[in-house]
């Protein structure tokens, strides 16, 4: 996921871009090639990235959060973390003293339209910690989000791109074996599902069903089909596993 915040934020303007955009991976080549795609530049260790970056970026797996932390001597001027699984009590157990934003963005970012939860610590100055809000804000809309919260939000926001995916390749693959070309259908799909999320924002759900599923209609006898099939306890369900899976 830090490879497709990096990806939007080469994407953005010029004035919306961090100053510096520093990465360190124990794969030198593949740093190197990301820094080459984003215009960023890379570092021969975590203590060299630490020394000259204003933030941190911690985007490593929660299992090798301790050995980070241990070969940065448990110091960084300001993290920001993307870990999942990993709270700001966690973060600070590892960085004492070190303020902390933590944010979870979703797939959409890659592209500048993603969604990104994130709580701040309270050892977090405001004005950092407003900076670093507006350069989120570069790959998608921010929402801040209390921590306790953070993984109910991430159930329905940062697994679903996945869930909508597989609907919409069904959805295509539909149309497909009805005789429309595959690209075609996958085309109308998505130009559906951009728009039905631009009337989401001035509609409640139930009046947009209500507007396109007159009685009697073709939409009806659709949603009618997707209730006997279990469509909505099935994503209900899943909104569930993810949820447990995150605890």
């Amino acid at each position: 996921m830090a490879g497709a915040m990096a990806r939007g934020w080469a994407a953005a303007p010029e004035e919306e871009r961090p100053a510096a955009m520093l990465f360190f991976d124990i794969d030198a080549e593949r740093a190197a090639a990301l820094a080459a795609e984003v215009g960023g530049e890379t570092r021969p260790s975590l203590v060299d990235l630490r020394n000259t970056c204003e933030v941190l970026l911690l985007a490593v797996k929660p299992a090798a959060l301790d050995d980070v932390a241990q070969e940065l001597g448990g110091e960084a001027p300001a993290i920001l973390s993307v870990m999942a699984a990993t709270t700001l009590e966690r973060l600070g157990a590892a960085f004492p003293g070190v303020p902390a934003v933590r944010v979870m963005p979703n797939q959409p970012a890659e592209v500048r339209a993603g969604i990104l939860c994130y709580a701040v610590d309270d050892q977090m100055d405001a004005a950092l910690a407003g900076r670093l809000v507006k350069l989120l804000g570069a790959v998608g809309e921010t929402v801040p989000t209390s921590e306790d919260r953070i993984d109910a939000a991430m159930a329905v926001m940062s697994c679903s791109p996945a869930y909508v995916a597989l609907f919409a390749e069904v959805l295509a693959e539909a149309g497909a074996a009805e005789g429309l070309d595959r690209d075609v259908s996958l085309e109308l799909v998505a130009g559906t599902l951009e728009g039905t999320a631009e009337l989401l924002r001035a509609k409640e759900p139930a009046a947009i069903r209500a507007a396109v599923a007159p009685p009697g209609g073709a939409t009806e006898a659709g949603l009618n089909a997707l209730d006997e099939g279990g469509f909505q306890a099935a994503i209900q369900a899943a909104v569930t596993a993810s949820l447990e899976r995150f605890r």
